[in-house]
């Protein structure tokens, strides 16, 4: 082929793969699924071993450094991402997750296919370093549809923006490893000098890149002109650079030294932070779609086939064997409901590193043919096999993530409480042993940091502006509670919830009761902070017994109004559903068509009727699943 045609051709393939992956990105937001899906689908179809039209083969060997330099883009773009303060934050079932459960997904993973497929110990740790990382690009598409509590959310996006970056360093460690072994016999001295010196030189060679990238950003004068243009691409050459630094001066060192110039950017507050941000999730999109549009073209049905059972034995046992481990370990304390665990078992899809890295290390094993024994049949078993855990886990994780969700019942109510002080603090911990999504907003850093260490979602802001609101989920909450010490920030908040939102509940906190009126006139309803505190004093004096049950109701009872959306319990009577119900429990009330009533026994429910349970916590629970199940 002449030099033309090959030019030619290259162009044709780039523009397809880029064209095909925008495509991917389109469907991918349309159905709400993870991108990897219709990326390698593409790359599958369109490859050789579908309709021939892509052919990587024609990168010849400068796909192994286009694929790096992906790769470091890719990984730079996780780091940055990786906030000191979020891991500050985060409870210890979030560190748990990216260091325990993270182990115990490299080793598990390891030792199943180490025993399931035969392979080498060495191969097998690579393999299983890979598919520790879940990663942001999956989990958030997930997260976007399933709209679970912020501490399950915050928990896999944690998980995966952290092991996105510890499994690509792990990965070129097992590679190392791989390489040493198959060249001389694996030597420990060797293997460990040679480690220091490659993670050494990336750390360094990341230092020395963010310091200068920092000093450029704070320093010279870019507050001229095209200033976010121009930090945007100097972010991006600096990226780059630091990859190809680190790599030539100690090869395979290029992953590390990215990994470091994203931590200590993304920490450092740069100017036009948000800009770089949007620039560089575009930029990480392109490469996105090459990498796991080559991945897949590359793809041969023999690479799955090879695998036999002991693949669909891998496959399996880290869905359902390792990753209900690692989260059950991970979350253990109390934090987490059986069912929010169980949920997060059953939705760890792999994705963007694996997939990348998997793509980089095969075509290096082949180039490694002289000193990797057998080096073909290593590149395809690791090609296959994270292929096959990547498009199992997507699929089904990712699919079926909603009704997942729904059959476990951890899709609560969100609910915004504004102003985390006591009132705010009593009132979630109310919310939240009744299952429901509260987050807290606040601004005061004494106060904020107070209700974190005690375990609540708390989001940082002033709850009368109406981003900080849109941000913490107002725009899908059904129930916001003004609760601040300010009554004139009360009155804001709950006209911004009602004007902008549209939210179904709004209530708000009077703390001077000459203002009730005032509030009740502009439609929000109100709690008088002083009369409720005269009214509770009254029941302690004129009423005792009734006041005891109240308090004792508080501790270890609830009262519930549900809806009734259960077919069966349609047509029955109050007698007949009071037999059914569990001890413990009493029907109250039931409203119907605006109006509200003590039900005889006779009185027949209606679908939609609203019921009052009152009684034991575990036994309203029980009456609630038995009338209105979802």
């Amino acid at each position: 082929m002449s030099a033309e045609a090959a030019s030619a051709q290259l162009l044709y393939i780039v523009t397809a793969i880029i064209g095909l992956g925008v495509v991917s990105q389109v469907l991918a937001d349309r159905f709400q699924v993870p991108s990897v899906l219709f990326l390698i689908s593409a790359g599958v179809l369109f490859g050789p071993v579908g309709l021939g039209l892509l052919d990587p083969s024609a990168f010849g060997d400068a796909l192994s450094s286009i694929v790096g330099l992906s790769v470091a883009i890719i990984v730079f773009e996780g780091a940055f991402h990786l906030k000191v303060n979020k891991l500050r934050e985060a409870p210890s079932a979030q560190i748990r997750l990216i260091t325990v459960g993270a182990l115990i997904s490299l080793l598990g993973t390891a030792t199943l296919v180490r025993y399931a497929l035969g392979q080498p110990w060495d191969l097998s740790l690579l393999i299983g370093s890979l598919l520790v990382a879940t990663g942001p690009t999956v989990i958030t598409p997930i997260l976007s549809v399933v709209a679970v509590r912020d501490r399950v959310g915050a928990a896999l996006e944690t998980e995966g923006i952290a092991n996105d970056v510890s499994a690509a360093i792990l990965a070129v460690v097992m590679f190392e490893v791989l390489v040493l072994t198959g060249s001389n016999g694996f030597d420990f001295g060797e293997f460990l000098a040679s480690f220091v010196r490659r993670l050494g030189t990336g750390v360094l060679v990341g230092l020395v890149v963010a310091g200068i990238l920092w000093y450029v950003l704070h320093r010279l004068n870019l507050s001229r002109g095209n200033a976010p243009q121009n930090s945007r691409l100097l972010i991006l050459v600096g990226a780059l650079t630091a990859y190809a630094a680190a790599d030539f001066v100690a090869k395979e060192a290029g992953i590390a030294a990215v990994a470091t110039a994203g931590i200590l950017l993304g920490n450092a507050n740069l100017p036009y932070e948000e800009k770089i941000e949007e620039f560089k999730g575009d930029i990480t999109l392109v490469v996105l779609s090459f990498v796991f549009i080559t991945l897949a073209a590359q793809l041969k049905p023999t690479y799955l086939f090879d695998l036999g059972i002991g693949g669909i034995v891998v496959v399996l046992a880290v869905m359902f064997v390792i990753r209900p481990l690692v989260i059950f370990v991970s979350a253990s304390g109390g934090r987490f409901t059986r069912g929010e665990k169980t949920f997060m078992s059953l939705v760890g899809p792999r994705g963007i590193i694996p997939a990348s890295v998997a793509t980089l290390f095969a075509i290096r094993i082949r180039n490694e043919a002289d000193v990797i024994p057998n080096a073909e049949t290593a590149a395809a078993v690791l090609i296959g096999t994270v292929f096959l855990v990547i498009v199992v886990t997507v699929v089904f994780e990712g699919g079926f993530a909603r009704h997942i969700a729904e059959y476990l019942n951890v899709i609560p109510m969100r609910v915004l409480i504004i102003g985390g002080g006591k009132v705010g603090r009593s009132l979630a911990a109310r919310l939240e042993d009744r299952g429901e999504n509260v987050v807290l907003i606040e601004n005061d850093e004494t106060i904020l940091q107070t209700a974190r260490e005690e375990g609540y979602t708390v989001h940082e802001g002033d709850g009368t502006d109406t981003e900080v609101l849109r941000a913490a989920g107002a725009d899908n909450a059904k129930i916001v509670v003004a609760a601040t010490g300010d009554d004139d920030v009360n009155l804001l908040v709950a006209q911004l919830a009602e004007s902008k939102f549209d939210v179904e509940t709004i209530i708000a906190r009077a703390n001077n009761p000459d203002n009730v009126d005032a509030f009740e006139d502009l439609g929000v309803r109100t709690i008088s902070s002083s009369l409720a505190t005269a009214w509770a004093i009254d029941n302690v004096i004129e009423r005792p017994a009734l006041s005891n049950w109240m308090t004792e109701l508080g501790r270890s009872g609830d009262v519930q109004e549900i809806e009734v959306t259960e077919p069966s319990m349609v047509g029955k009577t109050i007698e007949e559903l009071d037999s059914e119900l569990p001890n413990g429990v009493l029907i109250a009330l039931v409203g119907r068509d605006g109006e509200t009533q003590v039900p005889s026994e006779d009185f027949t429910l209606q679908n939609g009727d609203h019921v009052t349970f009152l009684g034991r916590k575990s036994a309203v629970r029980s009456a609630i699943s038995l009338c209105h199940p979802r």
